[in-house]
């Protein structure tokens, strides 16, 4: 297990083609952070032929003999298109699409796998384009454009992009005024039954849930324990009436003129004990983290106790993936820490307890291959977790999988570990910047899902190269407006800003890119919360609950001379 020095968390790879400023370039060139979607009107067709792949590639014409149809996976009907970038080759797939002048039409197509790009050109006006940084489950991509006063035509195309994985595509749509060209238009069928369905905040006598939308449905049934409860138009809904502290099972179905589809699998949620307040953190409302090494690369070897009074959360790093899909351990490197035993990692646990820190076991690292997957595994992980909980004692959870996971799964098995551990359970989140760009990037759909049990957010600002902030310009890294310009995007993307704080390295040493000098850090936090010391960019309102800062790693700011932690902890302390 690699863990070289100047890495946080064995160095990631960094010469991802994300990473660059082309791409970011591109990106800025083509989508804002959440998107447009025009509302198409009672009379508007889907003006795209074979939207759903089911007769082949027959109206569309892909790149370099780069697309095929598969009957796995699938969004809707039999098969879908699946595209595979190659060498210089981004696997690009293309239809004509006929339309009307000065027409609006929405855009829209279900994607999954690698990087997945649509847009569209020829438009007369602005073409437009969206992306996502790749699903394990199927996400919708949507936009809208506007036709000029002489275009009948447009190509609407879909594409992956170099060196990464395989995309897949279904149910691609242009909806508008019939253009002309005979795209799909058959009558309603059932709906397929609704997938991703999601618990997500409790009362003591309501649970709210959610689902993935489904193509072809007007609207969606939720039932409790089998008996109908509510209806809704939308993706989510709030369940009434419930007892206090009791367990329920949820499931949906969608439906429309054609009649009703089966349930999607269920849910379990119970809803919170009288007077208990609901479930939250127990950390300052400002907060610093810090990670602690539990192997030695160079950085100062530190025993617990070693670890300022700065730091809020301390977060072990890391544990280890064991046989079992979704499980892991932990062991302590006595011999790379100097003979630092594991009764004297325990006594010290109790003893920054004891002083009112929170100690958590971080979850993966850069080279980390913990999978939750399935149900099975997201089990797995929550068992594993808590058995490590009752064994040390930690008192949560970092997630920090940056070879990527599945909201789905790695939602439930948070809530599974929730239901475990209580209350006083802390959950942070340690994603790279390109796991927040949009709402629909896994990471942020988990921390979306559980965001009445989260407790903060640390995106890592570093090791990215350019990216995306929420006013849709491409900022470098290294700078006050890299580290606001991207955290908008957390705090407008549904997140509470008291669930988001800026991770950053602590030294030089301490990441291959992005250092920044503490008071850049400082500037950045007085920016967010009170408007003053920002840079070019400011945002257009101020979170004063924002959470605070996260740092890699307590080694490394011990080898920097804690310069680091001294002049960041005062000041989130200071916060208002």
């Amino acid at each position: 297990m690699q863990r070289s020095a100047g890495s946080r968390r064995r160095r990631r790879n960094t010469s991802r083609p994300f990473l660059g400023g082309a791409m970011a370039v591109i990106a800025a060139g083509a989508l804002t952070v959440t998107g447009l979607v025009s509302t198409a009107q009672a009379a508007d067709v889907n003006n795209a032929k074979n939207a759903g792949f089911e007769s082949g590639l027959a109206n569309w014409s892909c790149s370099a003999g780069s697309g095929a149809t598969v009957s796995t996976p699938v969004r809707s009907g039999t098969t879908a298109l699946k595209a595979t970038p190659a060498g210089q080759d981004h696997a690009k797939c293309t239809q004509t699409v006929a339309v009307k002048p000065n027409s609006t039409y929405a855009l829209s197509s279900w994607v999954q796998g690698g990087y997945a790009y649509l847009g569209v050109t020829g438009s007369g006006t602005t073409d437009v384009s969206t992306w996502t940084p790749g699903s394990t489950t199927w996400t919708k991509l949507s936009t809208s454009f506007k036709t000029g006063a002489n275009t009948t035509s447009v190509t609407v195309y879909t594409h992956g992009w170099y060196g990464q994985s395989a995309y897949f595509a279904d149910d691609v749509e242009v909806t508008g005024p019939d253009g002309g060209g005979g795209g799909d238009g058959p009558g309603p069928v059932i709906p397929a039954a609704p997938a991703g369905l999601t618990a997500g905040a409790t009362t003591t006598s309501s649970v709210a849930l959610s689902w993935n939308a489904v193509s072809g449905a007007t609207g969606y049934k939720v039932y409790r324990d089998g008996a109908q409860a509510t209806t809704s138009t939308g993706t989510s809904a709030t369940v009434t009436g419930l007892a206090a502290d009791t367990a329920y099972q949820f499931t949906v179905s969608a439906t429309n003129a054609a009649g009703e589809s089966v349930k999607s699998a269920a849910v379990s949620a119970r809803t919170a004990k009288p007077g208990s307040g609901g479930p939250g953190p127990s950390v300052p409302k400002h907060a610093v983290t810090g990670y602690w090494q539990n192997f030695n690369n160079g950085a100062a070897v530190q025993k617990l106790t070693d670890v300022p009074a700065d730091y809020d959360i301390i977060a072990v790093s890391f544990a280890d993936a064991t046989p079992t899909p979704g499980a892991v351990t932990f062991k302590l490197d006595s011999a790379g820490l100097g003979g630092y035993t594991d009764a004297q990692f325990r006594a010290d646990i109790k003893t920054k307890q004891a002083q009112g820190k929170n100690v958590i076991i971080s979850i993966g690292g850069e080279l980390g291959t913990v999978r939750i997957d399935n149900d099975a595994s997201a089990t797995a992980f929550a068992n594993s977790v808590y058995a490590l909980m009752q064994d040390y004692g930690f008192n949560g959870v970092d997630i920090d999988l940056e070879n990527g996971l599945n909201a789905t799964y790695m939602t439930k098995a948070l809530r599974q570990l929730s239901a475990k551990a209580g209350s006083g359970l802390v959950i942070t989140m340690a994603p790279q910047t390109i796991d927040m760009q949009s709402t629909s990037g896994e990471y942020f759909k988990t921390a979306l899902n559980i965001k009445d049990i989260l407790t903060v957010v640390n995106m890592q600002y570093y090791n990215s190269g350019s990216m995306l902030g929420c006013d849709g310009k491409v900022y470098s890294q290294g700078s006050v407006d890299f580290l606001t310009a991207l955290a908008c995007i957390q705090l407008e993307g549904g997140l509470d800003p008291s669930q988001v704080g800026i991770g950053v390295p602590a030294s030089t040493r301490g990441a291959g890119s992005g250092y920044v000098a503490p008071s850049i850090v400082n500037a950045a936090l007085d920016c967010l919360t009170k408007g003053t010391n920002c840079g070019s960019f400011k945002p257009s309102k101020t979170y004063p609950s924002l959470r605070g800062a996260m740092t890699w790693s307590t080694n490394w700011d011990a080898t920097a001379g804690f310069a680091w932690s001294k002049a960041v902890g005062p000041h989130v302390r200071s916060l208002p």
